[in-house]
Order: C-alpha cells, then structure tokens, then sequence
C-alpha cells in the first residue's frame, strides 16, 4: 500500500492534468490567445513560400493543354500491327476492294482511247467508289488514335473529301454547271436516297425507330438556312428583270459579290456548328441521351417475316435499343442497354471496363494510305470530268443528269451502305450522322469552300444555281424535316423519301438546264 502522501500527490497529479485538458479544450474552443510553442523565437519559415502560387495559365498554355487533350485518345490503343498486317487489312477492308481493278482500265481507256468518253467515264466512275470507302477507313484508324474532338474534326474534314477533290477538277476545268449541280445532287441523294433507305431498312425490323430530335431538328434549321442562302440570289436576279434599269452585266457581277459574302458567312456558321458539337453539346449527341425517343418492336408478329434473334433474358437484364429507356412502355417495346449489343460502335458509352482499341493499321501505312488514295482519286476524278463533255455531246445523256444523279454516288456509296447496315441495328443516330451530317457539311463547308477558293481562282462560281435545282432542295428540305420533327421514324417514310428521289430521277433524266450567268470563265 502507497503511503498517504503518496495517495495525495497521485490525487493533486491527476487534478492539476484535468485542470490543464480542461484548459486545453477551452483554449481550442475559443482561440483567444495563441499559445507559445517553442519554436516561437525561432524564424518564421512560411510554408506558402515553399509552392509557388497557382497563376492562369497564359493563352499558349490553354492551347498546349487543350491541343493535349485532343491528341489523347478516349481508349487505350492496343500494339499496332505490322507493315503486312496491315497491307492484309486494307485488301480484305471491303468486298468494294474487287473494284480497284477498274483504276488501271480507266487510266489505260483515257491514254489509249481517249474518243471513247463513254467508256473513260464508266470504268473511272466505279473505280472512285473503292477508293472513297478507303479514304472512309484510312480516317477511321486514324481517328483511333486521337481524342473525341480531334476525331471528329478529321471525320468532318475528311467525309466528303471526294466531293471536293471533284469539284476543285472541275472548277479548275470551268465546269461550273458541274460542280454546282453535284453538290446539290450530294444533298439531295442524302437526304432523300440513304435516308429514305435507313428508315425503310430499319422499319422492315422496327415498327418505330427512335433518335434525337433536339439534334436532328436543329440540323433541320442549318439545312434551312443554307437553302435559304441559295435562294437568294435567284430572288435577287429575278426581282432586277424586267426593270428600266436592269443592267445585265452589272447584275450578275454584284451578284457574284453577293455570293462571295454569303459564302464567308456560311463557313462561319459551319465554324460555330463544329464546336457546338463537337465542344459545348457533345451530349445532345450521343445514344444515351435523354432527349432520345424509344425504339418499339411489332406486336406479335413481324409482318416481314424478319424474325430478330432474341437473346434469354436475365433477372434485371433487359433487351432495347441504344436509345434510353423511358417509364410507361409498352409490353411490345424491347430495350437493350448499349454494353449489351455486340454491334457497338466507337464513342458508344457502356457500363463495362473500357476496352484497349486495337487498331488495323500502323500510324505510317495509315498515313501513306491516306496521301496513295487522295492522289488517285484526283487522277481518276480528272479523267472522269474531262469525259463528262464527250459522254454528253451526243445528247442522249444531257449535264444535269450526270452531276445531279451520277457524280453523287461516286463519293456517297460507301456511305449508303454502312448507314442502311448501321440502320438494321437499331444505330438510327449514327445513319443520322452519316445522312443529314453529310449534308450540313456539303451545304455549310464545300459549297462555299469552292465558291470562295473560285474568287481566289478567278473563277466566277456563284451560289446561283439552276431553279429548277433550288425548288427541289427547297422542297427536299421541307419534306425531311416534316418527317424526322417527331424523332421517330418507320418504313413508310423511308418509302416517301425514296419516292421523292426517284421522281427527281425521272425530272432531270429529261431536264435538259439552263445556262449560267457566265457560261464562259
């Protein structure tokens, strides 16, 4: 046992540390007074000082981060393959490939026989067809390796890069009738042909396919406002005719001007359009996207017989579209989450671990791949337009016909066929994509791309095209957007569609045009 002075000063010990914890919680309550530490007299060493302070970054460091950004790719790439993996890659890239034969018959037909246009123009006009769907792929690997945005700057630089290549030959031959009724014709057999076939296509399947309609409508207005743009000038040449002081000569060069200053307002426009979807609303245009209206399958059913693979279906596990699912659905509606469709397409999002790319092609034979089929599809693209005259002299084919209904398919085949494919699957938004964004491109980018490089060229190319050609975009334009306005879609539209079209066929297989305002440039 401790003595009592030993139990008094335990006691005195323990009362004066609760006295100084009590003291201590009181002071770190109410910091009236700051303790002194021992380290008080020594210098003060601010830790601040030690990390320099965080300054804006300047403009070149927002645009290096930013340039950083869209070089680093959404995906892990996977180990590219060698130089001959991806030689066999390019030769089994498409069944189109079995056409590349016709790239030395076209070249031989134009050195050997150059009075048979008829037949130059044949073999050169489905030898471009290969060579457009691997200038498709070329772009596509290479948008593997780069971020979201980069990616779709290349696929919108690179879409209708054939288009262009056949519109610059023929602005630089003074094709002018050409290079106006093929971009139009470009329009028209988007909008009309592949979309018509993607909604048929998809309704054979779907009793309703569902997209974006914020998207598609607002891709409905820049397609209005271009059409707008075009029929200005014809407004503008009409309301002048007749009056006392109608100049003639004078109209049509302050018409070209006209033309000139709308064109410079339309790649703004295009310009605004690539970082509104691009940058500031790239989730207006994804396939999760709530605003996506759903895809409904038929009652019982299919009236076309074709029957879909049905898959078993898991407690909790449900089979729909890549549309977003939406309370209040029918029996008959199916949904299926995008991770579970073996079909998905790059950009697609997925609840599964991202994936490693694995790309089919090195960056060089990408790259090579890229200059090797924009060199022949300016070749060939010469050939074929330098033969259009010859072709169309003997008046049994007139220049209307072949720029508004033959030129188009040479850069948009491949295109038809993977946005109908893409369309059976229920991937309406990317057929979307590939339609109507093929069109805005050629209406907001080459159309006045050609009309400004033609003010540089000293070529008077202006956005007064035919009437004829104007009224049937106008009405092309207005017919689509009365179709796509409720964001669903189902067989007998994609049929009015291609009724349209084929009626255009039959219009200008017997429309012989009229002349422009310079027939001689």
């Amino acid at each position: 046992m401790g003595s009592p002075r030993d139990g008094s000063s335990e006691t005195a010990h323990s009362t004066s540390s609760s006295v100084r914890a009590l003291g201590n919680a009181v002071e770190e309550a109410f910091p009236l007074t700051q303790r002194p530490s021992a380290s008080a007299n020594l210098p003060h060493i601010s830790i601040s000082a030690s990390k320099p302070p965080n300054k804006p970054l300047s403009w070149l460091g927002k645009f290096k981060r930013a340039a950083t950004l869209m070089a680093q790719p959404k995906n892990p790439i996977g180990k590219a393959p060698t130089v001959w993996k991806s030689i066999q890659a390019i030769v089994f890239a498409s069944w189109l490939n079995v056409l590349l034969v016709f790239i030395p018959i076209s070249w031989a037909m134009n050195f050997a026989l150059p009075d048979q246009h008829t037949l130059t123009f044949v073999f050169a006009f489905l030898a471009i067809i290969p060579l457009a769907k691997l200038l498709a792929f070329a772009t596509d690997e290479l948008s593997l390796r780069v971020g979201q945005t980069l990616a779709g700057l290349l696929n919108a630089t690179l879409g209708n890069a054939v288009e262009l290549i056949v519109s610059i030959i023929a602005l630089a031959k003074c094709q002018l009738t050409i290079v106006q009724s093929s971009l139009v014709g470009s329009i028209l057999s988007n909008l009309l042909l592949v979309l018509g076939m993607c909604f048929f296509a998809g309704g054979l399947r779907f009793s309703e396919q569902g997209f974006g309609q914020s998207a598609v409508q607002l891709n409905s207005s820049l397609l209005t406002i271009s059409v707008i743009a075009l029929l200005l000038p014809g407004a503008f040449h009409m309301a002048l005719q007749g009056q006392p002081q109608y100049d003639e000569s004078s109209t049509d060069y302050n018409i070209l001007k006209t033309s000139h200053g709308v064109a410079i307002i339309l790649l703004f426009i295009y310009a605004s359009y690539l970082v509104f979807q691009l940058f500031s609303h790239k989730a207006l245009y994804d396939d999760d996207n709530e605003d996506m209206q759903k895809t409904k399958d038929y009652r019982g059913e299919n009236p076309f017989r074709l029957h879909r693979m049905r898959r078993n279906i898991t407690e909790g596990e449900t089979v729909s579209s890549p549309s977003s699912a939406h309370e209040g659905e029918p029996a008959a509606t199916l949904h299926r989450p995008a991770d579970a469709n073996p079909d998905m397409e790059p950009g697609t999002h997925s609840s599964m671990e991202t994936e490693v790319e694995q790309p089919l092609m090195s960056l060089t034979v990408c790259l090579w791949l890229l200059v090797v089929v924009t060199i022949l599809v300016a070749v060939t693209a010469e050939f074929l337009v330098d033969s259009i005259d010859g072709l169309t002299s003997s008046g049994s084919i007139n220049k209307e016909f072949v720029g508004v209904i033959l030129l188009p398919i040479v850069g948009n085949a491949a295109e038809h066929v993977t946005a109908v494919t893409v369309s059976v699957k229920d991937k309406l938004t990317l057929s979307l994509g590939v339609a109507v964004g093929s069109s805005i491109q050629i209406a907001l980018f080459v159309i006045p791309f050609i009309v400004t490089l033609g003010w540089i060229m000293n070529k008077p190319l202006t956005l007064l095209f035919d009437p004829l050609e104007s009224i049937v975009l106008f009405l092309s334009v207005l017919t689509v957007n009365y179709v796509v306005q409720d964001g669903k879609s189902n067989w007998l539209e994609g049929m009015i569609l291609m009724c349209l079209y084929m009626i255009l066929v039959v219009t200008f297989w017997y429309y012989p045009g009229t002349q422009g305002i310079f027939p001689d440039c």
